[in-house]
């Protein structure tokens, strides 16, 4: 599997304050290594944000395991360490059990859509 998988894992969209990192279906195709990659992409797109404002769209993504989860963890920490706030959008009925069987939950905030998700951060 080449990097490039990695590059397909996310697509990252600037709504006003709210950076919207979409994750795609091929987040199950990436080995650990393009994981960590895929997550510093992630990371690094918002690396220079004071108190970043993050929406993951889980839309594209029906269902994920244990890797997807340690990266949005890392994600989770990066934007609280810098005073920001990270929730989800789009969750699956399959994902939010996921979420709610670990916890999750009660960790980020889940929306039934990115709109809003967008709409709830800029309050």
């Amino acid at each position: 599997m080449t990097d490039e998988h990695s590059e397909d894992a996310f697509t990252i969209e600037q709504h006003g304050d709210v950076t919207v990192v979409r994750a795609s279906p091929a987040l199950e195709l990436l080995d650990l290594g393009l994981a960590d990659n895929a997550a510093e992409a992630v990371i690094a797109a918002l690396q220079g944000r004071e108190a970043p404002q993050v929406v993951v769209d889980l839309t594209k993504l029906p269902f994920f395991g244990s890797l997807f989860l340690s990266i949005l963890l890392r994600c989770h920490k990066m934007v609280s360490t810098r005073g920001g706030t990270m929730v989800l959008a789009g969750a699956s009925v399959k994902a939010r059990e996921l979420f709610r069987i670990t916890r999750f939950d009660l960790v980020w905030p889940i929306y039934s859509t990115p709109r809003e998700a967008i709409d709830n951060l800029n309050l």
